[in-house]
């Protein structure tokens, strides 16, 4: 289990494109790699899948426990290895502790930390920056540097002065703008939205062949410590096995391409089989379906296709209407209104979805059912996460949610004994009672048609 956590100083220190470096470098070595990312992000991990065709995964220490942290990455690491992306700064998170932060999942895996300094302009200060980085908590796991933004000629100076710290740098990354990887909103841009993707992260993987100590990285790696399981959740062992015969369609496409593997893995892991179908090309749900997830994306970038795509949407509503099992979030949520910016969408529920002028109701939050519904009985909640600068005119009361950072309260999402359709992406092993709900109604509607 050889693995590195790659995280930074700041948030936009570099450590996307270094990482996407590394994994270029590592496998063109032909190393069977993994990558993860800490935190909710689904862009980084969706790039690093369709880029470097990796096994790619999330690792999120609001959703999960240790335990199920070290779990998850023991059933998904690589058997040569494995890189961590951090999510913003080092220590950031949610609160005064740093909870969620990357710091919480290199302690829970156990990964040598190798940090990210943006050091145009530096000298002495980058070994102040990082002797506090490594010194400000004792377990802190930070083992190692990587400079971006420098030069050649500056990169000897620096080495010296950290590694009189007791940091080693492991190297540099020069600036080149041509291989710059545009970003909106959400993140990085999707991989099918760059022609010249291939040049660029061949670029990168040169440039880190050429400035990065990758056969130190390598040792590093294989320092850590070997892990054990320490618990048992579902999830904790793979398979592909459909023996209760029950078809799940799964949005997947540009328009709706966020959805957590872990979440696909849970329902396969339950018995089920996977139908991936594009609500952007095909006219018809796939055949001998029992249920419905209508993940998040970017429908607001679809909205003409998605609405000239009438006989899909038509199937939609009338098997929704009729009961069929469905989880809509974030984007397959939005899908499923009336309309988006007033362009017609699914219809199922009234409202139309606008985009504003900042995000809403943006990071973790706590969601707990007011009524019995689809995934869960009343009382029962399941941690969250909300990344939208769309709103709805009808967002739904039937949860209440509770902001993880400051405590704020507010309803949302529609349900009802068929549907969960909301705002909110889930982490559904973050609570797997959801996914058997979810899973035992799938069966209900198998067995009554």
């Amino acid at each position: 289990m050889n693995r590195l956590l790659i995280s930074g100083t700041s948030s936009n220190c570099g450590k996307t494109t270094i990482t996407m470096a590394l994994l270029a470098a590592f496998k063109h070595r032909g190393l069977d790699i993994s990558s993860f990312k800490s935190g909710p992000d689904y862009i980084d991990p969706m790039f690093h899948r369709k880029v470097f065709d990796v096994e790619t995964h999330n690792l999120d220490p609001y959703f999960c426990s240790e335990d199920m942290l070290r779990e998850q990455f023991i059933r998904n690491c690589g058997s040569d290895l494995s890189i961590i992306e951090g999510a913003m700064g080092f220590y950031d998170g949610i609160g005064v502790d740093g909870e969620a932060s990357a710091w919480k999942v290199a302690k829970s895996v156990e990964a040598p930390v190798v940090l990210i300094l943006d050091a145009r302009g530096m000298s002495n200060s980058a070994a102040a920056i990082l002797k506090g980085f490594k010194e400000f908590k004792s377990d802190s796991m930070v083992e190692g540097v990587i400079f971006n933004g420098i030069s050649n000629r500056l990169y000897p100076l620096l080495r010296d002065i950290v590694e009189n710290v007791g940091i080693k740098a492991y190297g540099f990354m020069p600036r080149k703008e041509e291989y710059s990887i545009e970003s909106r909103n959400l993140g990085l841009i999707t991989a099918d939205e760059i022609s010249d993707i291939r040049e660029k992260i061949n670029g990168l993987r040169e440039l880190a062949e050429e400035c990065i100590d990758l056969d130190g990285l390598l040792e590093l790696a294989e320092s850590a410590p070997d892990l054990e399981s320490k618990s048992e959740f579902i999830g904790s062992a793979k398979t592909n096995s459909n023996e209760n015969g029950l078809r799940i369609a799964v949005a997947r496409d540009n328009a709706f391409c966020f959805i957590y593997e872990e979440n696909i893995e849970i329902l396969e892991d339950l018995g089920c089989e996977i139908a991936y179908f594009s609500p952007l090309e095909d006219e018809k749900l796939p055949e001998g379906i029992c249920a419905l997830y209508l993940c998040g994306g970017y429908p607001e970038l679809y909205t003409d296709e998605l609405s000239r795509n009438k006989s899909l949407m038509e199937d939609i509503k009338e098997k929704m209407s009729r009961g069929l099992p469905t989880i809509a979030e974030c984007g397959g949520f939005m899908y499923l209104h009336d309309s988006i910016e007033n362009v017609p969408m699914v219809g199922f529920i009234e409202g139309n979805c606008v985009k504003t002028d900042h995000l809403q109701r943006f990071g973790y939050v706590e969601i707990t059912a007011l009524k019995d519904n689809l995934l869960c009985s009343e009382g029962e909640s399941i941690r969250v996460h909300e990344f939208h600068y769309y709103d709805s005119d009808n967002c739904g009361e039937d949860f209440k949610a509770v902001k993880a950072s400051n405590g704020v309260e507010y309803a949302c999402c529609h349900s009802s004994d068929s549907c969960y359709a909301g705002f909110p992406h889930i982490y559904l092993p973050a609570n797997p009672d959801f996914a058997k709900s979810f899973v035992n109604h799938a069966r209900k509607w198998k067995n009554d048609i």
